[in-house]
């Protein structure tokens, strides 16, 4: 998680530099007026240097934390702008379509089949509104909730849930996702809220169909050994380059310019899964398809007994 940081931090490493380069100016002049008086006092000397290395050491130490803080601050930035294109896309959208629907509505006449197109239309925007609020607040109550104490959830009838549901969302055929499940249904159960657990799957294989799409294939796998419950996604979608395989993970992060994007999201999603596994004492990654090609996540979570 990325809890919000305090400013106290940064304020004390800045005046612990000012106060280390007063010194050094005040050990500076000290020094040359020691000289100047002709001075022979080796011990004075050492000792001046000594305090002046140290503290040229502590200057150097906070100038690197500095830039970390400042790089990392600028990155938040160019993120947080990110997540502002995606939400202002994902408001406007779904509201110009219902302008425009309820504009010709108004206007003119239309048949009872048209009306029905209309209405249908109008509640998917409605639906597609209403899924950006709850993913959203999902992301304010990961940020400031505790881990559940002794909750204790089944797996698999969360993931048919959540399959079900993005079935219906996309409209895609029920064997575009296939479940490979080994393992009896009893052994599946792992420690957290089942609101949580629901959370997880529902964006990994959202993700995974709506990356995959028009033709997607996804397949979702359990498994449990040695106190461990394991499930992965894999999509049959573009893939994710190795190298940002971690950055997914960030807040407000979406691969690609926000302008040029055709598929819905906030940045949030895998964001919320890496949250709400850590909360649960699991572990989130990605990897490549098992064929090298599309995308395969895999969460590992703590069963319980």
């Amino acid at each position: 998680m990325e809890p919000r940081r305090s400013l106290g931090w940064p304020i004390l490493l800045g005046v612990v530099l000012i106060a280390s380069i007063i010194a050094l100016t005040v050990g500076w002049v000290l020094v040359s007026i020691a000289a100047a008086l002709g001075s022979t006092n080796a011990a004075f000397y050492w000792a001046i240097l000594g305090v002046g290395v140290a503290l040229l050491v502590v200057v150097l130490a906070g100038v690197i934390v500095y830039l970390a803080l400042t790089i990392k601050a600028i990155a938040l930035s160019q993120r947080q702008s990110n997540f502002i294109d995606s939400v202002t896309h994902e408001l406007k959208s779904p509201l110009a379509s219902l302008q425009l629907s309820l504009q010709t509505i108004t206007r003119r006449p239309l048949p009872p089949d048209q009306q029905a197109d209309f209405h249908r239309f109008m509640l998917q925007d409605v639906e597609r509104l209403d899924r950006l609020i709850d993913h959203l607040l999902d992301a304010a109550k990961t940020l400031h909730r505790r881990p559940a104490a002794g909750a204790v959830t089944e797996v698999l009838p969360v993931l048919r849930q959540v399959c079900a549901g993005v079935v219906q969302r996309y409209g895609v055929p029920t064997e575009s996702i296939r479940f490979e499940d080994g393992t009896d249904a009893e052994s599946l159960r792992v420690r957290g809220r089942s609101a949580d657990v629901e959370i997880v799957f529902r964006n990994l294989i959202d993700n995974a169909v709506k990356y995959a799409l028009p033709e997607p294939c996804v397949r979702v796998s359990t498994s449990a050994q040695r106190g461990r419950v394991t499930v992965t996604v894999a999509d049959n979608g573009p893939g994710i380059p190795p190298g940002e395989r971690q950055r997914v993970f960030r807040r407000f992060v979406r691969l690609g310019s926000e302008l040029e994007r055709s598929t819905q999201g906030t940045g949030l999603g895998l964001f919320l899964v890496r949250s709400l596994v850590r909360q649960m004492r699991g572990s989130v990654a990605v990897h490549a398809g098992p064929d090298g090609t599309g995308t395969l996540v895999a969460v590992d979570l703590p069963a319980a007994p």
